[in-house]
């Protein structure tokens, strides 16, 4: 299985406050969820340029079809839809009539479904990091409006359809694991199982999740530094760790872009910078690239 060491990591972006979540353009844009407002454009050619004043710490986030940005707050406790321009509008705070609690990430799925997590209930949701608080839970929003689809996690974070959109993926950072449920045509969810190690490893606090185009399922980690990749036969390998903090610090997501989907970048929580690698795999495309 694939390695990465110091050696092969390269820096994008300088400046950045808390760079937890990344998305990609076709043609070498980076947009970065970014605490100082809302989120940092990098251009193709380096340039940066810092949008919006939400505050708070914006975190997980997708591209929607008009090329905005949904966006989780999870201090805030809201989604908001973000402009190229800076604007910034609440699209959900509150689902099945009450408020959606700690918003931690939103991804869109092909068909246009926005899939939403929610770490914790709690009015302090770190608590629900120290302790098992199985109260997180994903919303899907469609035609059909926004409401719960699976309930009962161990601090929810990012989440992730497969490539044949069989199976959502979901990170439990508390849990240091992740979890799957089989999706439904209507848009419900089967059951839920764990999907590899449970934990990946003792003490384990995983964050970001994504599947390259062979059908591993990359995972941030961010007590000690690591990123993993999960075989779709569930065994996961250590790809890179660095307990020092060097190079990751706190890794929150992983994106593939680039022409061939194989570079990849890294957001933590901690870093100023992107780290950067090369795959020896190509990621699978976003539903803003199809």
């Amino acid at each position: 299985m694939f390695e990465l060491s110091a050696s092969d990591f390269t820096f994008t972006g300088n400046g950045l406050s808390r760079p937890e979540c990344i998305v990609a353009e076709r043609d070498g844009a980076l947009w970065v969820s970014d605490n100082r407002g809302a989120i940092t454009s990098i251009a193709a050619d380096g340039r940066q340029r810092l949008i919006g004043r939400m505050g708070g710490k914006p975190n997980g986030m997708t591209m929607s079809e008009d090329g905005s940005f949904l966006m989780a707050n999870i201090a805030l406790r809201r989604f908001y839809k973000v402009g190229r321009d800076g604007s910034e509008q609440v699209f959900l705070d509150r689902v099945e009539g009450a408020p959606v609690g700690a918003a931690n990430f939103v991804e869109r799925d092909p068909t246009g479904r926005l899939w939403l997590s929610v770490s914790s209930r709690l009015s302090n949701h770190l608590l629900a990091l120290e302790s098992d608080v199985p109260d997180g839970y994903v919303i899907v929003m469609d035609h059909k409006g926004p409401r719960i689809v699976t309930d009962g996690l161990l601090f929810t974070n990012e989440v992730r359809l497969d490539a044949a959109m069989d199976w959502l993926y979901i990170a439990e950072t508390r849990g240091g694991r992740v979890s799957r449920a089989r999706l439904r045509p209507d848009g419900s969810l089967g059951p839920r199982e764990v999907f590899g190690p449970d934990p990946i490893f003792d003490g384990a606090l995983i964050d970001g999740i994504r599947f390259d185009a062979a059908g591993n399922l990359w995972v941030t980690e961010i007590t000690r530094n690591r990123l993993y990749a999960i075989a779709p036969d569930g065994t996961a390998h250590l790809v890179f760790e660095d307990p020092d903090g060097a190079i990751l610090d706190h890794p929150s997501s992983l994106t593939f872009c680039g022409p061939d989907l194989r570079t990849v970048h890294v957001g933590g929580l901690g870093q100023t910078r992107l780290a950067t690698f090369q795959a020896p795999v190509a990621g699978l495309p976003p539903a803003h690239w199809q």
